[in-house]
């Protein structure tokens, strides 16, 4: 099947879904539904955005409501509590109906266009993910997140020089499938080779952050990374991945 004519498919008119995690991103969220507006009338499959706001407390849940009051083509997901960045991802994976998902940050430092530089190679990688070429971030935070990505290599082997870039596209039946835990934004190229998927990583503009607060400091983007990779290593131990080779008639 051809993902992006959507043939043969049963999914709603949509083939593509760009979830964004929110927390606490009240003072950004009319110039993000500007950009996402935006991209929706230049994306090259029909696009639907689905906010997933993780308890937030700042007001961010009812500008939501009435940004999505303005276009059918925005939803949105409200945990009951702030539950992390992996619950939030996984939570929007688990609620989409489109045969492909993505996410971006609400902050903005990657750009929504640049999903039209992934999808075109969603029909032979099971995830295409963006790679921060040009980081516009402190030296604490690009080390950090270096330190970080060598590490988890050694770990996954998965290949990845930007793992934490908030601009992915995975196909949802692969999205879906993968188990949840903390950390699970760091390990999604590693989560998906474990399924037999193939991974591809395109390099993607970044942007200096004009609104909001990072949710992460040097320490949690060192010391997160590191204790999550003894999880992902018992979880690649005990992990079972099949296919059917064959099967009579029901």
């Amino acid at each position: 099947m051809d993902v992006l004519t959507g043939s043969d498919r049963k999914q709603t008119a949509a083939l593509f879904t760009i979830i964004v995690p929110i927390y606490n991103e009240v003072a950004g969220l009319e110039r993000l539904y500007i950009s996402l507006s935006e991209y929706l009338e230049m994306a090259l499959v029909e696009t639907r955005v689905l906010f997933v706001d993780d308890g937030s407390t700042d007001g961010s849940q009812q500008k939501i409501k009435c940004v999505c009051a303005q276009n059918n083509r925005f939803s949105f997901l409200f945990l009951d509590k702030n539950y992390g960045l992996s619950a939030a991802i996984k939570a929007g994976f688990d609620h989409v109906d489109t045969l492909l998902v993505g996410y971006i940050d609400a902050d903005l430092q990657t750009n929504p266009e640049d999903f039209n530089v992934l999808l075109p190679h969603m029909n032979d990688y099971e995830i295409v993910t963006g790679l921060r070429s040009k980081r516009e971030d402190s030296f604490s935070k690009r080390f950090s997140s270096r330190f970080a990505n060598k590490f988890r290599r050694l770990f996954t082997n998965d290949g990845v020089d930007d793992t934490g870039c908030p601009l992915k596209i995975l196909k949802t039946d692969i999205a879906q499938a993968i188990p949840m835990f903390s950390g699970l934004h760091r390990f999604l190229p590693a989560m998906v080779i474990l399924q037999g998927g193939k991974v591809l990583q395109i390099p993607v503009r970044h942007y200096p952050r004009i609104s909001g607060e990072s949710k992460f400091n040097t320490w949690n983007r060192l010391l997160g990374p590191l204790a999550d990779c003894f999880a992902y290593l018992w979880m690649k131990r005990k992990y079972i991945s099949y296919r059917i080779g064959e099967h009579g008639p029901k």
